[in-house]
């Protein structure tokens, strides 16, 4: 993250309850991030942990959250990371990442002729594991837990969590650019409170409400937040 971005994220998380919703370890991402006040979900919102205070001019003030729903699935995340690892070696540029909760087989780097074979390889290897499913996301294959966990139920839990799950006068509002990010955009526009906005700088089916072409537009839309915010 940029520091620029960082302090457009620090200004929005002043005046508002914010998390990061990731595919990626919580830990990780917030070696990104590095900034205390958010809440994190990692790991699709498998891993989530909040920070110990609220933002400013809000009465209370909400404690750290920690929810770990598929803790049980450790060992045999770590078992298949390492099986992966050595799976996919004979697929140059492939990435096999443990994100903790799941595991990420990362194809942007390999050739687009190997990507089928490579889809090949890794559902050779959940054959093993019924317990484990695959899904995809933008040129990345997770390798996750059975249970109903997604990022729309994690959306669901952080809004609960805070206190915000049943207020009128509240709206939620989710970003994000991946299709893992469809399930918060579909529980937003399920619920009928809040907005989903897709970042792409191409139309595409979605349940967000509305779409941002780029990095660069958030952080824009952030300033603007803030800004409309200190006026108000």
């Amino acid at each position: 993250m940029s520091d620029t971005m960082r302090d457009a994220v620090r200004d929005i998380a002043s005046y508002f309850p914010t998390a990061i919703v990731s595919g990626r370890c919580r830990d990780k991402v917030y070696s990104f991030v590095r900034l205390a006040e958010l809440y994190y979900a990692g790991s699709h919102g498998m891993d989530i942990k909040g920070p110990m205070k609220g933002p400013k001019n809000t009465k209370s003030k909400t404690k750290a959250v920690l929810f770990q729903p598929a803790s049980e699935f450790l060992p045999m995340i770590n078992e298949v990371f390492k099986t992966l690892l050595e799976t996919t070696k004979s697929t140059p540029g492939a990435i096999v990442e443990n994100n903790k909760f799941c595991v990420s087989v990362h194809f942007r780097c390999v050739e687009e002729k190997k990507w089928s074979s490579l889809a090949e390889q890794v559902r050779s290897v959940l054959k093993e594991y019924p317990k484990l499913r695959i899904t995809q996301g933008r040129k990345v294959l997770e390798i996750r837990p059975t249970i109903k966990w997604d990022k729309g139920k994690a959306l669901e839990f952080l809004l609960e969590s805070i206190g915000f799950a049943n207020c009128d006068h509240v709206l939620p509002v989710y970003i994000g650019d991946d299709r893992t990010d469809e399930d918060a955009f579909k529980v937003l526009r399920d619920r009928g409170q809040g907005i989903g906005i897709l970042v792409s700088k191409f139309p595409k089916d979605t349940n967000a409400s509305y779409s941002l072409r780029e990095p660069t537009e958030v952080m824009d839309f952030l300033h603007r937040l803030v800004d409309w915010k200190r006026n108000s």
